[in-house]
Parts: structure tokens; sequence; C-alpha cells
């Protein structure tokens, strides 16, 4: 964010990893129709999109004013929205034309990371791809994952999408594809998603909105799960630490005389 030319003209830049895989399935188009006029022909040197703010044509105080500021906040999240609602049309065409399935399209957001989307006639699937660089992080994403799976017992939320896990190998839909990596590292989260997540517009932008935050999600529960686990184990340490001070038995000191008379200390 900067001012280059007046002090009024705010200058809201992105640099993201894949734009290049973005712009393929229509982030240009969604950009344009979330900001029209503000997002810039040319962009800022090293940036993929830039949006030229200015304040004085701000709406002023208000619901309307919230609302401007709340759409400027969600740059990235829009950006990040074009292949899930291009999957989503998909999936209405091939629902219509009887078709099985649409191409598969692969976003490389983080370094050995992905995320890929593919639209069939009757779902959309969404898989992630994670990098677990500890063992004990696997092991908390295994346990933490496996609760979603669970989670969908439970009647009140049976409509949540469907989750799978898949360790190491990737799940049936990449089988086959390029530069994919197998190792105990990298784990697959699979999201099955059915036209009742994404036929109605709201439900759809709730849907991309959260579904962008997984892996966020996923990471930030399991370092909280290690916080926890270790404030339990200090916990238990500093508890068995005063069980052993407690169980130290003073040395007894006494004092003795002599037939003579003379003191004498023993222990």
């Amino acid at each position: 964010m900067s001012t280059p030319e007046r002090k009024t003209v705010i200058l809201l830049s992105m640099n993201i990893r894949c734009w290049n895989e973005l712009a393929q399935y229509g982030a240009n188009e969604v950009l344009r129709r979330e900001y029209g006029s503000l997002v810039k022909d040319q962009p800022e040197q090293d940036h993929h999109v830039s949006l030229e703010i200015d304040l004085e044509q701000v709406p002023p105080e208000g619901e309307a004013r919230d609302a401007f500021i709340t759409s400027i906040s969600l740059l990235k999240r829009n950006a990040l929205a074009a292949p899930f609602e291009t999957a989503f049309a998909t999936q209405k065409q091939l629902e219509s034309s009887g078709s099985e399935q649409g191409d598969l399209m692969q976003l490389h957001y983080r370094d050995e990371e992905a995320i890929y989307v593919r639209a069939a006639a009757d779902r959309v699937t969404v898989i992630f791809s994670t990098v677990f660089r500890e063992e004990t992080d696997r092991i908390f994403g295994k346990v933490f994952l496996q609760e979603f799976v669970d989670a969908r017992r439970l009647p009140t939320i049976q409509n949540a999408p469907q989750v799978l896990y898949n360790n190491r190998d990737p799940p049936l839909e990449l089988r086959g594809l390029p530069g994919l990596k197998s190792s105990e590292d990298i784990g697959y989260v699979t999201f099955v998603l059915f036209p009742r997540h994404f036929t109605n517009p709201e439900v759809a932008s709730s849907t991309i909105s959260h579904i962008q935050l997984f892996r966020d999600y996923l990471h930030y529960h399991i370092k909280c799960s290690k916080a926890y686990m270790h404030s339990r184990m200090r916990h238990r340490v500093s508890e068995f630490q005063k069980v052993l001070n407690r169980a130290k038995t003073e040395v007894a000191v006494t004092e003795r005389k002599t037939a003579t008379g003379r003191s004498m200390i023993s222990r």
C-alpha cells in the first residue's frame, strides 16, 4: 500500500505466487466485476494487480463505507475465488450436458503445496496438498482431520462437505499427474462439494471464503494443540517436582553430652 502520486490516492497492489494460473481461470474478470474502474490496467511494478483508491470518492460514514472497506480487504480472497467460481459454473454445464467431469485446475500457491479443483456432473472436488515438516505435526494433523470425518455423523451437520484424508499417496483424482511427490511428510485433504454447497449465491460465496482458509486453519490448530500439550507437560513436571521436594527427609541434628559434660553433636 502506498501513495505514490498524492496523499488522497492510495495504490493497493498484490503479488501472488499463482497469479498466472489464477488469470487462466478468470481472476481478471472476477476482479473487474468486484472493483470495476479501481483496477488499474497496468499494475505496479513487481506486482500482479493494483487498485487505485481515491479517498475523496470513498462513500461517507455508514454501511456503504463499511461495505467498501470490506470489499477492498477481500482482494486476495476474490482473486483466489476465480477457479472455484469457474468450477461451480462448469458443474452446472456438465450436469445439463451429461458429461462426466471437467478439466483439473491447479493452484500452486505455496512452496511444495497446491490446491486442485475439478468439477464433475454431480459435485466439485477440492484437494489440498500440505507438507508436515515434523512427525508430530503429521500425527496431530491425522487426528484433527479424523474429527472432520467423524463430525459428519452428527445429525446437526450431516449436510457438511465430505472430507477425506490421504497420507503420502495422492488420491485417485491426482494419480498420474506429473510433479507429484510421494512422501510421509505430504498429506492430501479432499473436500467433496455438492450442489447444495454452491447453488445459492450467498452459500457459494461463504463456501469459497471458508475453504480458502482451510490450510491455515489446519496448521493453526496443529500449533495450538502442540502448545497446549507442552503447557500440560510443563505443568505435570512442575507438580512432580513439588512431590519430590516434599519427599526429601530433613537431616536430624541432636546434641549429646559425654560423662564429663562435653557436648557431642551426632547426625
